[in-house]
């Protein structure tokens, strides 16, 4: 693996630090999300998956189980031994690779399938991040993300959530809006099939603070935001409180797109 940037290092170091917290019963485990957008590809069969920054594997190995010859990669090793091991427990073949989302280690038009879920709001260059995976794409393969992100014309709940994300877990780099992935896509040749921003209610701010190992400095300037949140913010992200607990609903994006038949490698 290349010698990382200061984003990129940071990531691993967090993941590297925090890999016991993204086993079986982390809201990753549930894979509904992955299930609905694929059973919208019709035209899509097992074949080669690439599931990047995988963490614990849940989505890469959710394909594994469906019959796709698997490979999952991230940046920590710890992610990968921890996904290795539960492929190990379920009696799943996979392939594992360390290596950055800007740089992939595969020939041209190696993938059926590109996946990335709740992860691409690390990378240090998401522009990079789309053109590698429409490199590695068969013509006509897929590309699935699923992220956090934010409706198209929000700056003041964008920057709002901005500062709380990365006080809260400073690996965190940018979430783009729904508008920005779809400029990504078509510029490097992917053609997007669709994309939505679906609202999850999110579990209850201490569970974030524990999984990301907030600062205790920080959880009180994030607590503080919360408590100032702008009107913007507070609509947008449905921000309340149930039981004593902070609650609020982020904007999943979902995300697919099919690589052009045309598109010159």
């Amino acid at each position: 693996m290349s010698e990382l940037n200061a984003v990129q290092r940071t990531a691993q170091q967090q993941f590297d630090r925090q890999s016991d917290h993204y086993g079986k019963g982390h809201i990753l485990s549930d894979v509904a999300d992955v299930k609905g957008a694929l059973s919208r590809l019709s035209w899509l069969k097992p074949g080669r998956a690439l599931d990047v920054a995988t963490g614990a594997g849940h989505t890469g190995l959710f394909l594994a189980g469906a019959g796709w010859r698997v490979t999952l990669a991230d940046i920590s090793t710890a992610m990968l031994e921890r996904a290795t091991a539960s492929a190990r427990e379920r009696g799943l073949q996979v392939e594992t690779q360390q290596h950055t989302a800007e740089s992939f280690p595969y020939a041209d038009s190696s993938f059926d399938l590109v996946t990335c879920r709740v992860a691409a709001h690390h990378f240090s260059d998401p522009a990079v991040f789309v053109r590698e995976t429409a490199r590695v794409l068969k013509p006509g393969g897929a590309f699935l993300l699923i992220d956090g992100s934010i409706a198209d014309g929000q700056p003041v709940a964008e920057e709002w959530l901005h500062t709380v994300e990365k006080l809260r877990d400073p690996s965190h780099h940018r979430f783009l809006s729904q508008g920005n992935w779809a400029r990504l896509c078509e510029n490097a040749g992917l053609r997007v099939v669709f994309s939505e921003l679906q609202p999850f209610k999110q579990p209850d701010l201490n569970w974030y603070f524990e999984t990301a190992a907030t600062t205790p400095e920080n959880r009180t300037r994030v607590l503080e935001l919360v408590r100032r949140a702008p009107p913007e913010a507070r609509s947008l992200f449905r921000l309340t409180e149930e039981d004593g607990k902070i609650v609020w609903w982020w904007q999943r994006l979902v995300l697919a797109a099919q690589l052009k038949s045309s598109v010159a490698k």
